[in-house]
């Protein structure tokens, strides 16, 4: 079973217990605190020049295995039916890069940082969203591409973190569904899908 397969499986599942759940489910409190874990996959949206250009490794004879599972997990706080703020951490998983028979290189990628939520709440129980927010990122670029005069280091920064998804609440049970684009060094790109579970008080 693929991962594509088991988060669609989840998704499915996770709708059926919230139809369910529904009349017995108590409208949101606008304000609460809430926390959560998730996980999911991740996906390399960039080329393999900017790969390369992001390693500075000047060799790009390689090939990608860009897929990878995600953990994440988050705390905030809900003023008011429309808005939030939470702060993350999130590990993204591992980029592998294969040349000849010599190079081997993986890249693991971890973020934390907050980000700004906006909802619109369609019922009691259901509200898609939006986020925006800053990411502290950190690439650990391990291995080499064949070439022993190579120096891969690694790499971090501070970069923009942005996202879409939809939240099911029923009392006191969140459920997220989610996308999230990472932006690192301005041409190094992940995005994230995940599905989590979290408690609000």
């Amino acid at each position: 079973m693929t991962r594509h397969t088991l988060l669609t499986i989840t998704f499915a599942s996770t709708s059926l217990l919230i139809a369910s759940a529904h009349a017995q489910s108590n409208a949101p409190h606008e304000r609460y605190a809430y926390l959560g874990v998730g996980t999911g996959f991740s996906s390399l949206e960039n080329d393999r020049e900017e790969v390369d250009n992001f390693i500075d490794a000047g060799a790009s004879d390689f090939d990608l295995d860009d897929d990878d599972n995600v953990w994440k997990g988050f705390v905030g706080y809900q003023f008011n039916r429309y808005m939030a703020v939470e702060a993350f951490y999130t590990d993204l998983g591992r980029v592998q890069l294969r040349g000849n028979d010599v190079a081997n290189t993986d890249l693991e990628s971890t973020a934390y940082g907050a980000s700004l939520v906006g909802q619109l709440p369609l019922t009691s129980w259901f509200a898609p969203f939006a986020k925006i927010g800053a990411a502290k990122w950190e690439t650990d670029v391990d291995g080499n591409l064949g070439d022993a005069s190579l120096d891969l280091e690694d790499n971090d920064g501070v970069d923009p973190v942005y996202g879409l998804g939809a939240q099911f609440t029923f009392s006191p049970v969140l459920i997220r569904a989610e996308y999230e684009r990472y932006d690192f060094d301005n041409d190094y790109t992940i995005d994230s899908f995940t599905a989590s579970v979290g408690l609000r008080f």
